[in-house]
C-alpha cells in the first residue's frame, strides 16, 4: 500500500509551478537539491534567491520521522505545545531500544518486557495524535521510511542524524533534533541555513567484490568527518544510475558521517523499480509525470563545476573495496593497502565478531550479496573463523530473505546469530560477552560509526566499517588483513580456495512478502485517549519550561570542562545502557559529558570541581554548581557534537545549568539542537584562543545584553593568578533564534505565542 498518496500527488502538483518561479528568481539551471528545496519554501514560490550557506530559509517538510529514543523526548515536547493532532503525516518507529545478546526471538520478547513503559507510552502519544507508530521488530527506521515513506523530490526530517537514508529515493532527507520535529508536528515553518552543494559524478560501473557502500567509504575518506558540514551531496552521472535504489540509500544513509545536510539522487528507473516492487506504483505514475523536476537540469550535469560549489568525480569500475577505522568513519583504506597499514599502527588483525545489519546495509541486496559469500565458503568446505551476526532491516525484508533462503545460508554458519530487525550493536544495544574486560580486539561491521565504546561499550574495541560483502569474507577468514581479490582460504581437506565474487538480487524474483509489518495506525479521533506518565518513573518524566534569559551578562562562570580533541555526541550522551533514560531528562543527565576527554588531565569524567578544589564526575560536578548557583560554559574543539541528532546531548546541559559551549567548530545539528533549547552555542573568532582558557579560570560575558546578528560577543576569562585574557567569539543565531535564546527555549516561545 501507499502511504499519503494525496499528499504526495499535492506536492508533485505544484512543481512545474513553484520550478518556474525559482528558475526566473534563479536566473540560471537548476541542480536537485535546489529544485527540492526552492519547491518546499514556506513561503511558496520563490520571491528571491537564497544565498547559499549564509541564508536562513524556513521550509515546510512534507512529513516526519521520528525513532524510539528520540522520539520520547520530542513528543514529550509536542505534548506542551498545545495541538490536538500533527500538522502533517509523521511516524515513531520502535527500533533502538532492543539489545542484541541471543538472538532475534528471544531479545525481541526481552525487549518488550524491559521497555513496555516506554512503547505503551509512543504507541498512546502516537494514537491521540494522530502518528503512526511501528511496533518493536517491525525493523529500522530508515529501511522501513524506505520502503513506504520516501518518494523522489520530498522532503523530510527525522529525529535521526541517519534520516538522510532516504536520499537514495530522491529525498531531501534531514535529521534534525526533536523540537524542530516539534515545530514540523505543530503546523510551523522549519528554518535551516540554505546549504551549499558538493556534486559526485560517478562514472562507470561498479563490478566484482565493490559495492554501493564503497562509494560512501572513499568519499568519506575524501571530504573527512566535517567536509560536508552545511552542505548538501548530490551525485549524477552514468555511475550513479547504475546503482539500485538501496544502494543509493547507503550512500546516501552514511553522509551522515562527513557532516553533510543530507544527500540525494536524481530519479531514475531504479527508483522506479523499487518503488513498484514496495508496492507504490501509484508513486511512480505520479513522478513520472513531472520526472523532469526530479532529477537536476541537463545543463547542470553537462557543467558541474559551475553550480556547485564543490565536485568530486569517482569512477566506479576502479573502485575497491574498503575498510574504514578504527574510531573514526573517515580513515579510509582500500583492501590492498590494509594489511601494511593495520601492521604499522598495531590494529589488532584477528577479528571474533562480523556484523552485517544497521540502517546503511541491511536490505534484501544486501543480505543477498552477504548470503552468496557465505554459500561458496560452505561450498568450497571453509568455516567462519568469527561469529557473524546479522540484523535484518525490517520485517518485510526479514520474511522475504526467508521464503529465498538467505536467512538459512547464514545459519550454515554454525555460530551465526540471526539478530531482531532492529538496530542492535550499531547503537550500543549488544550485549557483547567479554566486553566488560576491555581487551584490545578488532571487529568489523556494515554500519556507519565506529566511535571508541560505539558497539559494545569496551575503549579498546577497533571497530572497521566496510560492505556486508567484505565483513562475510572477513567473517569467514578470521583476519582483517584478508583480501578476497587475491587472497585464498584453507579448506576443511587442505585445498587452498579463493571465494567467488558476490552476487545477489537488487529486488525479490517473487516479490517482497510479509505476514504482519507491525504497523499501528492512529485514531482518527485521539482525543479521549489518555497518555499517563508516573511522577515516580525512572524511565519518561514530563518536561518543564527551561527559565527565560534575564538579559543580562553571565557573570562568575566556572568552566565545567574542557574537552579535547574529538567529542561528537556519544561523548556528550552515550547511548547503549543509557538509551532507557531518554524520556527521563534528569536521569539521563547522568551521562552529560562523561565520554569526554578532559584537556587538563587527559582523562574521562574526571573534572576539578572549583568550589571544593576536589575532582568528580562531570554531572555531579555541574550538579553541585547548578545547586550553588554559579553558571558554566562548556569549551570544545573542532567539530563539536559529531554524530547523532540526538538533542538530549544538548538539553542535559541546559537542564543541568551550563549557560554556553565555546568551541573551534560545531557539527551542524548539534549547534541548531543548543540554539532550539536555548543555549549559547559560540565558536571562538581566533581558534588559538582555545589553548588560553585554564582549568580555574573565571569567565565573565561582557556585552551578552547586546546579543545581535552578527555582532561578535566578548568573553573575559579571569585566571587564578588575576591575569585576565578577553576572547572574542562568533555566532550565527539570526533574529528569531535570539528570541529563542530569550525566551529560555524555541518550545517556549510556541507556547508564548499561542497565548
Amino acid at each position: 500500500m501507499t502511504f499519503d498518496i494525496d499528499m504526495i500527488k499535492k506536492v508533485y502538483e505544484r512543481y512545474p509551478e513553484r520550478i518556474a518561479a525559482a528558475r526566473q528568481i534563479v536566473g540560471k539551471p537548476l541542480t536537485l537539491s535546489e529544485k527540492i528545496l526552492y519547491t518546499h519554501l514556506w513561503e511558496g514560490n520563490a520571491t528571491q534567491a537564497h544565498e547559499r550557506g549564509n541564508s536562513y530559509v524556513d521550509f515546510a517538510p512534507d512529513r516526519v520521522a521520528m525513532q524510539d529514543a528520540t522520539a520520547q523526548m520530542a513528543l514529550l515536547q509536542f505534548m506542551q505545545a498545545g495541538k490536538a493532532k500533527v500538522a502533517v503525516p509523521s511516524t515513531a518507529h520502535a527500533d533502538h531500544l532492543i539489545q542484541a545478546r541471543i538472538g532475534a526471538e528471544s531479545d525481541l520478547q526481552e525487549g518488550i518486557n524491559k521497555n513496555s513503559e516506554v512503547f505503551n507510552f509512543l504507541s498512546s502519544v502516537c494514537d491521540k495524535y494522530g502518528i503512526g507508530f511501528w511496533k518493536p521488530g517491525a525493523g529500522i527506521i530508515h529501511q522501513v521510511v524506505l520502503e513506504n515513506y520516501a518518494f523522489p523530490g520530498g522532503m523530510m526530517i527525522g529525529t535521526d542524524s541517519h534520516t538522510v537514508n532516504a536520499g537514495g529515493l530522491g529525498m531531501v532527507a534531514i535529521g534534525v533534533g526533536g523540537a524542530d520535529a516539534v515545530d514540523v508536528m505543530a503546523g510551523m515553518a522549519w528554518e535551516l541555513k540554505m546549504p551549499k552543494l558538493i556534486g559526485v559524478k560517478l562514472t562507470g560501473r561498479m563490478n566484482g567484490w565493490t559495492s554501493a557502500k564503497d562509494v560512501i567509504l572513499k568519499v568519506a575518506g575524501i571530504l573527512t568527518v566535517k567536509g560536508g558540514t552545511g552542505c548538501i551531496v548530490e551525485y549524477f552521472g552514468e555511475g550513479a544510475e547504475s546503482l539500485s535504489a538501496t544502494g543509493k540509500g547507503t550512500i546516501c544513509n552514511m553522509g551522515a558521517e562527513i557532516g553533510a545536510t543530507t544527500s540525494t539522487f536524481g530519479y531514475d528507473d531504479s527508483m522506479r523499480r523499487y518503488l513498484a516492487a514496495t508496492g507504490r506504483q501509484d508513486v511512480v505514475d505520479a513522478a513520472d509525470k513531472i520526472a523532469e523536476h526530479l532529477t537536476g537540469d541537463a545543463e547542470v550535469y553537462a557543467n558541474p563545476e559551475q553550480y556547485f560549489d564543490q565536485l568530486i568525480e569517482i569512477n566506479l569500475s576502479e573502485l575497491t573495496p574498503h575498510l574504514n577505522g578504527p574510531f573514526t568513519p573517515d580513515l579510509a583504506t582500500p583492501v590492498a593497502e590494509f594489511k601494511a597499514k593495520a601492521e604499522a599502527n598495531g590494529w589488532p588483525l584477528e577479528v571474533e565478531w562480523a556484523l552485517i545489519g544497521s540502517c546503511t546495509n541491511s536490505s534484501y541486496e544486501d543480505l543477498s550479496r552477504a548470503a552468496s559469500i557465505v554459500e561458496d565458503a560452505v561450498a568450497k568446505g571453509v568455516k567462519p573463523k568469527a561469529i557473524l551476526g546479522i540484523n535484518p532491516g525490517s520485517e518485510q525484508v526479514k520474511f522475504t530473505a526467508e521464503r529465498d533462503g538467505f536467512l538459512n545460508s547464514f545459519r550454515k554458519f554454525e555460530n551465526a546469530r540471526i539478530f531482531t530487525n532492529a538496530c542492535g550493536p550499531c547503537i550500543g544495544q549488544w550485549d557483547r560477552e567479554g566486553a566488560e574486560k576491555g581487551e584490545k580486539n578488532s571487529i568489523i561491521h556494515s554500519f556507519n560509526r565506529n566511535f571508541a565504546k560505539r558497539a559494545d561499550g569496551n575503549p579498546n574495541t577497533h571497530a572497521f566499517v566496510a560492505s556486508p560483502e567484505m565483513v562475510a569474507a572477513v567473517a569467514i577468514s578470521g583476519r582483517l588483513d584478508f583480501n578476497p581479490i587475491t587472497d585464498t582460504l584453507t579448506a576443511e581437506n587442505g585445498d587452498q580456495v579463493k571465494l567467488d565474487e558476490p552476487k545477489g538480487f537488487e529486488l525479490p524474483a517473487k516479490g517482497f512478502a510479509v505476514d504482519d509489518n507491525g504497523y499501528q495506525a492512529p485514531s482518527e479521533d485521539g482525543s479521549s485517549v489518555v497518555v499517563n506518565v508516573s511522577p515516580t518513573s525512572d524511565r519518561l518524566q514530563l518536561l518543564e519550561e527551561f527559565p527565560a534569559w534575564d538579559g543580562k551578562n553571565i557573570v562568575g562562570a566556572k568552566v565545567l570542562i574542557k574537552a579535547f580533541g574529538k567529542c561528537t555526541t556519544d561523548h556528550i550522551s552515550m547511548a547503549g545502557p543509557w538509551l532507557k533514560y531518554r524520556g527521563h531528562l534528569d536521569n539521563i543527565s547522568n551521562n552529560m559529558l562523561i565520554g569526554a576527554v578532559n584537556a587538563y588531565n587527559m582523562e574521562t569524567n574526571k573534572v576539578k570541581n572549583e568550589l571544593t578544589g576536589e575532582y568528580g564526575e562531570v554531572p555531579a560536578v555541574q550538579r553541585a554548581y547548578k545547586a550553588a548557583g554559579v553558571p558554566t560554559i562548556v569549551v570544545g574543539d573542532q567539530n563539536y557534537g559529531e554524530g547523532s541528532s540526538r538533542e538530549h546531548a544538548a538539553m542535559e546541559p541546559r537542564h543541568l545549568g551550563v549557560k554556553a559551549v565555546l568551541v573551534k567548530s560545531f557539527a551542524r545539528i548539534h549547534e541548531t539542537n543548543l540554539k532550539k533549547q536555548g543555549m549559547l552555542g559560540l565558536t571562538f573568532a581566533n581558534e588559538a584562543d582555545y589553548d588560553k582558557i585554564q582549568e580555574d579560570d573565571t569567565v565573565n560575558f561582557l556585552d551578552l545584553d547586546q546579543f545581535a546578528p552578527g555582532k561578535q560577543l566578548t568573553l573575559e576569562f579571569v585566571h587564578a593568578d588575576g591575569t585576565k585574557d578577553i576572547i572574542m567569539a562568533n555566532h550565527t543565531y539570526n533574529d528569531q533564534q535570539i528570541e529563542w535564546f530569550k525566551a529560555g527555549s524555541a518550545l517556549n516561545l510556541i507556547k508564548q505565542q499561542e497565548n
